[in-house]
């Protein structure tokens, strides 16, 4: 039996946090935070911790970072543990630091009991429960190593053990993310696809928000 296997739905729930990346600034959309956009009468980043929610995850960490007291007062982001990430300039690589060193306690001596992190873009309203959830069943233990594939091709959401979280966090920079240390453990990743269910836009620019409701 595997240990996923032993845990109740809810261990599950305290052993997978949400980790929701929402510190981007929208360069390309004039410098309007992708958090505060808004989708289904929602602000991208409730709609995002929603879904997380949907999909079983207790806890759920959001890094800010762009106009981040904007987001704090205008959002209902209640029960989630905000994390400011001041150098979020630097890109997605730093936000993802932010959000795992704030996972573990690193800095602030109040770790948590999750065992790992289901890893979330704010920009990708497309990706919604059905999918989050189809990653977060596929944890096993702090090794696990889990993404989301459309049509074979690994994205979004990742599932991300805490056996990892050290070795991710010293290779994440710029907008990389995770992207180099996947790479490098391939063979570990397992694939789930959710292509049926999501679709993987980004909203990136103009253009992109037709797809915002």
């Amino acid at each position: 039996m595997t240990d996923n296997e032993a845990l109740t739905e809810d261990q599950v729930g305290d052993r997978v946090a949400g980790l929701l990346l929402a510190a981007g600034g929208g360069r390309r959309l004039g410098g309007r935070p992708k958090a505060l956009l808004e989708h289904r009468g929602h602000l991208l980043v409730e709609h995002a911790v929603g879904e997380l929610r949907a999909a079983g995850c207790a806890r759920v960490h959001v890094v800010l970072g762009a106009r981040a007291e904007d987001v704090r007062a205008r959002a209902a982001l209640d029960d989630c543990v905000l994390v400011d990430n001041p150098d979020w300039e630097q890109g997605m690589g730093s936000s993802l630091r932010a959000g795992l060193h704030s996972l573990t306690g690193t800095g602030t001596g109040t770790g948590t009991e999750a065992r790992a992190a289901l890893v979330c873009l704010v920009d990708q309203p497309g990706i919604g429960a059905e999918a989050m959830a189809r990653v977060r069943a596929a944890y096993r233990d702090e090794t696990s190593l889990v993404s989301a594939a459309y049509a074979g091709v690994r994205g979004h959401p990742v599932l991300l053990g805490a056996a990892h979280w050290a070795g991710i966090a010293a290779t994440a920079t710029g907008d990389r993310g995770a992207r180099a240390y996947l790479r490098e453990h391939e063979a570990e990743i397992a694939l789930v696809e959710c292509g049926d269910v999501a679709r993987p836009y980004d909203i990136d620019t103009e253009a992109d928000l037709v797809h915002l409701e």
